[in-house]
């Protein structure tokens, strides 16, 4: 009777306060930096029994190492969500007549979004600490604009459709830290590097460079809808994404031409 006792209060207390929808934003976040900080120690204490090269690392590559495990985390959970907001969900369907399409929101598409904050600010935070061994100013900016760009679709539930497809751009992050691990671990003259290079140069293509004029496309389709956001959130649906953009192809240039010089190499 006791067990049961505690078991419906703690009901109660995740329905009626952790997971009701004012408190949504606040929970999420907090979720996030939780997760954060409990995959580090998992990808650290796995990697020190499994992988001989872990402990061959310096102290800030072994920082790094865990660093980039949490990111790649966070990507296959973002991106995934993303994808199925984007296109499985009808939330955000032309179909669904329910309110305009920046305006709308769901206790799960706000959730998601407040765990991505949370590692945002995780991860922007341990980049600022130990600057500039985990990322330059580029890094600095790139987390700073989507941080901002995320909590605010997450704290007022405009402009969600927009951040989820900037996210799924999120899907690139594990095959870039792939790249990073298997060269600390002596392979980049493998053939996983070198087709670990390919799926980054198709994947950056399509969900950095393709789905970012798709982006622009959508909105230029729903402007009379954008026009009605608030004059922050119509700034933002037009200035992150095209500074992610321009971003993007910076990036994709470097891609190419590393993909480039390995092929050279093979030759």
């Amino acid at each position: 009777m006791a067990f049961k006792s505690y078991q419906n209060q703690a009901k109660v207390l995740v329905k009626d306060y952790l997971l009701a929808d004012p408190f949504i934003p606040y929970t999420s976040i907090l979720g996030g930096l939780f997760a954060c900080k409990m995959v580090y120690d998992l990808i650290q204490l796995i990697s020190a029994f499994s992988c001989k090269s872990y402990t061959s690392l310096t102290k800030m590559q072994r920082i790094e190492w865990n660093n980039r495990g949490i990111s790649s985390v966070h990507a296959i959970f973002i991106a995934s969500m993303s994808l199925y907001f984007v296109f499985g969900s009808d939330l955000f369907s032309d179909q669904h007549l329910d309110g305009l399409i920046t305006f709308r929101s769901s206790p799960l598409s706000t959730f998601t979004l407040g765990v991505s904050v949370g590692y945002f600010l995780a991860d922007l935070g341990m980049i600022c600490w130990l600057y500039p061994s985990l990322g330059g100013l580029e890094y600095i900016i790139h987390h700073s604009l989507s941080g901002i760009a995320v909590a605010y679709a997450m704290f007022t539930g405009e402009g969600q459709l927009y951040t989820f497809m900037v996210l799924i751009s999120e899907v690139t992050t594990p095959e870039i830290n792939m790249r990073w691990y298997l060269d600390m671990a002596g392979l980049k003259r493998s053939n996983a590097y070198l087709i670990n290079g390919v799926v980054i140069f198709f994947a950056w293509l399509v969900a950095r460079i393709l789905l970012f004029i798709y982006l622009f496309y959508h909105v230029h389709l729903h402007y009379d809808q954008v026009t009605k956001m608030h004059t922050f959130g119509f700034l933002l649906v037009f200035s992150v994404p095209s500074a992610l953009a321009t971003m993007n192809l910076m990036w994709f240039r470097k891609i190419i031409k590393g993909l480039r010089k390995t092929l050279a190499k093979r030759q």
